[in-house]
């Protein structure tokens, strides 16, 4: 019996709309640039875009090109991207023809909004499996709000859509409806462009709107298909007040995903996780944390309260509570707090501490070593078992350039110590509290660096006598 020969999955090529002004932003960032859970809105877009594996990614550009185009540069996306200025606005079917030449020849084309309605990466891939499984022209994602504005109503027998209508031009009969359409759409290429030029403008916004291609598709005898999902009662914001309600809805969802996946988040609704950020299972996130940007979080660890951590490391079974920490490593069974700040370039080894009112900055410490409380580290190597008294300072600046302090396994630093860098202490080596410490020390010495102290007997009686006789002359004028 012969083999059945394997499926060869569509070229597809995703098209992500990113034109738009956003007049209702009152911004000079392009909307889509606007952030929410530590990305911008078109990051979460492309995202989605991602899930249908494309061959390549075309977005297409208006206003703020240019900083949409840096902002994307920076994402190391692991396809092609191409960029295409739609010129001037006309719609968002204009703005999906003025990606023709850049689509080539793939057989299927995604489109989703920069602006990001707030669909699912699952969502998108069940979207792609319904249109190949029923042979749809084209597919639609669609949802229920509870206002459905100016959103395009729809009227659909299962997953068949009978009738999509613009918002702002739906009849009285169409308006009550409330499931509309997402901006996230799947055609077959060749349909998709044979419909746009027969897309007109007769409309109250004198534009070209891409849901024109469905009733076209419709007329010609074509399938589309349509999927409800589930976007929270929301799509994508035209105003900072719904950006801050997508917020919410997204860290909801950052959230329950954690806590399914085994992390303890004692109070949600004051917790504050990136999209970005990963964390370890059996680790406690207790209230008033933020954990941003890149930030990873290990195992068994106990974050917080009122802590934040950004694009940092933190190993399994450390404790950060009452700090901040931006740009840092921190290892495991290391305890940073309360009240520290870990400043970028710092690296905790493992089961070191970092105490009450600490700061540490560019600066490592090894294995076990503590700087327990009120002491500033700055640009220094610290060894194995070290103890730094409290209050002491690495004198790190002259006035024109930083330099390194070095302090080797197993030395002892004084509380109040000053360490005028460049320094070296030895391994081993003990430093008297109150030094200034200016010159190298060996391993295993003692520096002290105090001038004698003096006792003069008396002293305070005289003082008060001089004080008292100095008040009585000023009473007497």
């Amino acid at each position: 019996m012969p083999r059945s020969t394997p499926k060869t999955r569509p070229r597809l090529v995703a098209i992500v709309l990113a034109a738009g002004k956003g007049k209702r932003f009152r911004s000079s960032l392009p909307k889509v640039l606007h952030r929410v859970c530590g990305r911008p809105l078109l990051w979460h877009a492309v995202r989605n875009a991602l899930a249908a594996r494309p061959e390549r990614v075309v977005i297409v550009v208006g206003t703020g090109a240019e900083l949409v185009r840096d902002e994307v540069a920076s994402w190391d996306l692991p396809v092609p991207v191409v960029f295409v200025d739609q010129g001037e606005p006309l719609g968002t079917g204009h703005a999906v023809l003025a990606a023709e030449r850049a689509v080539g020849g793939a057989e299927e084309v995604l489109v989703v909004g920069g602006d990001f309605d707030p669909v699912a990466p699952a969502d998108v891939r069940r979207l792609l499996a319904l249109h190949r499984r029923t042979g749809s022209a084209a597919s639609i994602l669609t949802t229920e709000v509870e206002d459905p504005k100016g959103y395009a109503r729809i009227v659909r027998e299962g997953t068949r859509l009978i009738e999509i209508v613009e918002g702002t031009d739906a009849p009285p009969g169409l308006r009550a409806t409330r499931e509309v359409s997402t901006l996230v759409f799947v055609f077959r290429r060749k349909d998709l462009y044979a419909a746009l030029p027969l897309v007109g403008r007769e409309n109250r916004q004198r534009e070209y709107y891409l849901n024109e291609v469905f009733p076209i598709l419709i007329g010609k005898g074509e399938r589309v298909s349509a999927l409800r999902v589930d976007t929270g009662g929301l799509m994508g914001p035209n105003s900072r007040a719904e950006l801050a309600a997508l917020g919410a809805l997204l860290r909801r969802r950052i959230d329950e995903a954690h806590m399914a996946a085994g992390v303890t988040i004692e109070d949600p609704a004051t917790t504050y996780i990136d999209a970005d950020v990963r964390i370890g299972r059996d680790t406690v996130i207790r209230p008033m944390t933020v954990l941003e940007g890149t930030t990873r979080i290990g195992p068994g660890c106990t974050i917080g309260p009122s802590t934040r951590i950004v694009d940092s490391r933190v190993g399994e079974g450390a404790i950060v509570e009452h700090s901040v920490v931006r740009g840092s490593r921190i290892g495991r069974g290391a305890t940073v707090g309360p009240f520290s700040h870990l400043r970028p370039g710092t690296v905790l080894g493992p089961h070191a501490k970092a105490g009450a009112f600490v700061e540490i900055k560019a600066s490592e410490i090894g294995e076990g070593s503590k700087v327990p409380h009120l002491s500033y580290v700055g640009d220094a190597t610290v060894g194995r078992d070290v103890n730094v008294g409290a209050a002491t300072v690495t004198v790190n600046y002259d006035g024109y350039r930083k330099h390194r302090t070095v302090i080797e396994d197993e030395a002892r630093i004084g509380s109040d110590t000053m360490l005028v860098a460049p320094v070296r202490i030895g391994r081993g080596a003990v430093t008297g509290a109150g030094s200034v410490i200016t010159r190298d020390v060996p391993a295993g010495a003692l520096a002290v660096e105090r001038s004698e102290q003096r006792i003069v007997e008396g002293y305070r009686k005289r003082k008060d006598a001089e004080a008292e006789r100095a008040s009585r002359g000023r009473g007497t004028r």
